[in-house]
């Protein structure tokens, strides 16, 4: 496995976490993360990670995603289709990516080719967070412009529109999506799927930074602050609390292996912490290993080399559109083709290895290099100062 991390240093760090039997007379395994690399594509802040069986894709302020091979190790490129900052990149199986930026665009990519399949005016403001139901066939998105807007994928059509009182800046969907969270600075409500009415609300002592269920009905919650607390989301009671960090928790990613349930944390102090969850989520969990980026981290992901996901791809595969209106409409033609394989593009890329550029940019659905886009952005500053 593979510990992805993202810092205000526009740098993406990668460890790999090497699984040793226990020695001797001690039958715990050990976890020893290594320095795989470091790669400095980006030129602003780095604020998204997103990850499937083979790509990791990051956001910046820079507003680009750059796409890394996790396979061959190589940069295979960037997407340059958003004005704005990268808010939000969630992948759905192996043959969808979705994006959200501040100007205010939701995107579904072609994960095979990289083209942008669909572009959808989502938010009068800026796009802060967005969720796919496990199924694929729905997503939540949330937005500085006060609104949960419920997004219906097979149809490609806004379905839900509610108005919330304040701005909101995390919704996630529970795993089994029979529920979901909307976070709203120290504020957890929780929501019924079936009723789309709230069953309760969390309330945390500081701003909320990061969330992520461990459980259908257990939800681990980090803030502006060094510890981390479960809670029940039926009872609303914290479970347990422990200290995680020695600044606050930028983001968090919990995942299953054989034997093992583990949460990994992110903080400002630099660090990434595996950490062993326990089955009685009442028992704070064991600290497996530590790493010192010496950077301040600010997104996560993890990379487990699983091959191919058994969710290939979402119920459709859209063709690609002009950006469309607050009600944007695709036919059912357009969703209606299941994705029955999972053939692998080859990039035509030298190995040039993850401190390399990529020699393919991608604008839109058009080609042009990383170099010359830099060039051009040189160029644009330029002008600007002239001005």
């Amino acid at each position: 496995m593979e510990l992805l991390a993202g810092s205000y240093e526009q740098v993406l760090f990668g460890f790999t976490v090497h699984l040793d039997p226990g020695t001797g007379g001690d039958p715990n395994k050990k976890w020893t993360p290594v320095a795989d690399f470091t790669h400095h594509a980006h030129t602003a802040s780095l604020s998204a990670v997103a990850v499937n069986s083979r790509f990791v894709v990051t956001g910046s302020k820079d507003e680009t995603i750059h796409i890394y091979d996790m396979k061959k190790k190589i940069d295979h490129g960037a997407l340059v289709h958003h004005n704005g900052t990268i808010t939000c990149l969630k992948f759905f199986g192996n043959r969808h990516l979705i994006s959200g930026a501040e100007d205010g665009l939701i995107c579904v990519w072609d994960a095979k080719k990289w083209e942008c399949l669909k572009s959808i005016k989502a938010h009068k403001g800026h796009v802060t967070f967005l969720s796919i139901h496990p199924s694929g066939k729905l997503a939540l998105s949330v937005g500085t412009d006060k609104t949960l807007r419920t997004w219906n994928l097979v149809e490609g059509r806004s379905a839900f529109i509610k108005n919330i009182k304040q701005n909101a800046h995390i919704v996630e969907w529970s795993p089994g999506g029979e529920r979901y969270v909307v976070v709203i600075l120290n504020k957890i409500d929780i929501y019924q799927l079936d009723t789309a009415s709230i069953s309760g609300t969390i309330t945390n002592g500081k701003r909320i930074s990061a969330i992520t269920f461990l459980s259908d009905s257990v939800l681990a919650v980090a803030g502006d602050e060094d510890t981390v607390k479960f809670f029940d989301c039926d009872s609303l009671a914290c479970l347990c609390e422990f200290k995680a960090h020695e600044n606050r928790v930028k983001d968090m990613f919990s995942f299953e292996i054989p034997e093992h349930h583990v949460l990994v944390t992110a903080s400002n102090d630099g660090f990434i912490k595996m950490w062993e969850l326990k089955q009685d989520k009442k028992v704070p969990p064991s600290l497996l290993c530590a790493v010192n980026t010496s950077a301040r981290l600010t997104c996560l992901g993890v990379w487990l080399d699983r091959g191919t996901d058994v969710k290939e791809s979402l119920p459709s595969a859209a063709e690609p559109s002009p950006v469309s209106e607050e009600q944007p409409k695709i036919s059912k033609r357009e969703f209606g083709e299941v994705v029955q394989e999972e053939e692998i593009v080859k990039p035509k890329l030298k190995k040039c290895g993850l401190t390399g550029h990529s020699k393919k940019l991608t604008k839109g659905n058009r080609l042009v290099s990383t170099k010359k886009r830099k060039v051009t952005e040189t160029l644009q500053k330029q002008r600007k100062k002239k001005v």
